[in-house]
């Protein structure tokens, strides 16, 4: 597994503002921010707590916040963290998001960092000063008010959101995959339209239990393979009047001559054949022009009946970052950043995961807004920070290509990875490559919370998840 416009005015594609603005009638004037406290200590503030932003805030908060060295703190916009390559299991239903889900509250405390709830919504460069947004309830009660938070260093790292691409209904009728809400919305929904159709008197009309995912990347890829299980499994359960055969069809769109157009042409050509095998409908080459409650239209004129619409069809950075007191951003709204992750137009501001734009000196294209990126960006700006605080220079950094992994559900085929071995690349697939595509999420887990913990929490999930449904079934 990127998404802006006015600071202040809610964008349907951002579920930032969601979260962050009051319900209507509550709405109040702009008041003014109110500084926090500052302190004496060099301030490192971190915002966007994903999955780079997460383990950055983790490793500065142990190895400078516990020693008085800096003062570091974490601004994110939600209260709880989920990896989000695994989105797509939630609204599958494969995951259960209260047993993966982590308290930023619980790991500040646990690793000598600030947390602090709030959406950046500006800054001010001359004054080092973050601006964050107020902070509603479900009820429009105000939870923070306006703040700022005064900074030494500031780094950016609040991920990418979906891009419609200005695409006819697609704001209205389409969910999209850039938050765990989204992600459960999408699986009550999946759950829901399977009850309906086992209840109604009529016969199942065409499209009632059709699924249509526009995007055929990684996330619409295993979105796809997923879904062909778990509508299987909810049927097993008791819904004798849908026939999963006959009525439950899963479209695959992308408007490349190939799914996963970004990777090698090897690893398409077998996630092609196994899709196809579980009866996955793959369309490419196909220009969607509109989505509405009935389905999605093609360029061709041609309409496609769905009841649900995943909308994956590519990423950009959110709208706040074209509104950072002139940070120079790129064409997909993401910050331009040197070699050492400082944005161009400002040294005391670094950037890096899927907000960044860096192009590698002697290519032509950016490094992709992959997890593997954001994690070797995080593990640098560890070593930038102490660095900047010893008066080091600061070292470029270098992208390594450890290859990709395509997860297909638990079937027999389970995976691709084009890895690199030595220089060398090397295929595998099925069970080997299943591990090792679980063994990332591992990977990601002991950063945050070191080897023990991990191991006795695998543990513990591999003895509970015998004595539960294998989706979600509310």
């Amino acid at each position: 597994m990127s998404e802006q416009q006015n600071p202040n005015t809610s964008d349907p594609n951002d579920s930032v503002a969601q979260q962050t603005t009051p319900s209507e009638g509550t709405r109040t004037r702009e008041r003014p921010f109110i500084v926090e406290p500052d302190t004496d200590l060099h301030k490192i503030i971190v915002v966007g707590g994903g999955a780079g932003g997460l383990e950055l805030v983790t490793k500065l908060g142990d190895k400078l916040g516990r020693k008085n060295k800096a003062h570091v703190t974490l601004i994110e916009r939600s209260r709880t963290h989920i990896w989000k390559p695994l989105l797509h299991e939630i609204a599958a239903g494969s995951m259960d998001v209260a047993r993966h889900e982590l308290s930023y509250m619980a790991q500040a405390h646990w690793h000598g960092f600030q947390y602090r709830f709030g959406e950046m919504i500006g800054l001010d460069r001359s004054k080092k000063l973050v601006h964050c947004a107020a902070t509603f309830d479900e009820e429009g009660r105000e939870i923070t008010p306006p703040r700022s938070f005064p900074y030494n260093t500031l780094i950016i790292a609040i991920g990418s959101v979906s891009n419609d691409f200005g695409t006819p209904g697609v704001n209205e009728h389409a969910i999209m995959l850039d938050t765990p809400e989204q992600a459960e919305r999408f699986n009550r929904r999946l759950v829901n339209a399977c009850l309906r159709a086992n209840t109604h008197p009529d016969p199942i009309e065409p499209g009632q239990l059709h699924v249509t995912i526009i995007g055929a990347g990684a996330t619409g890829t295993e979105l796809s393979a997923e879904l062909h299980r778990t509508a299987r499994s909810v049927v097993a359960f008791g819904l004798d009047k849908v026939n999963p055969e006959r009525d439950i069809k899963i479209t695959l769109i992308d408007a490349a001559p190939r799914i996963l157009p970004g990777l090698p042409q090897r690893l398409s050509d077998s996630t092609v054949e196994i899709l196809e095998d579980l009866g996955v409908e793959i369309r490419t080459g196909a220009r969607v022009t509109e989505v509405t409650d009935k389905g999605v239209t093609l360029q061709s004129g041609e309409f496609i009946p769905s009841a649900l619409v995943v909308w994956a069809a590519g990423v950009k950075g959110p709208n706040v970052l074209s509104h950072l007191d002139g940070l120079e951003v790129s064409s997909a709204n993401t910050l331009v950043v040197k070699d050492t992750l400082q944005t161009t137009r400002d040294d005391d501001i670094f950037a890096f995961g899927d907000c960044c734009y860096l192009v590698p000196e002697g290519q032509t294209e950016p490094i992709p807004p992959r997890a593997q990126a954001a994690h070797q960006q995080a593990s640098l700006l560890f070593d930038q920070m102490k660095r900047r605080l010893a008066g080091q220079e600061l070292k470029p950094f270098v992208y390594r290509d450890f290859g990709s992994l395509v997860s297909l559900g638990e079937y027999s085929t389970v995976g691709s990875l084009m890895g690199f071995v030595q220089g060398r690349s090397m295929w595998v697939e099925g069970l080997f490559a299943k591990l090792m595509y679980r063994s990332l999420y591992k990977m990601h887990l002991k950063a945050l919370h070191g080897v023990s913990k991990v191991g006795m929490d695998t543990l513990a999930r591999t003895i509970s998840r015998q004595t539960e449904p294998k989706v979600k079934l509310h």
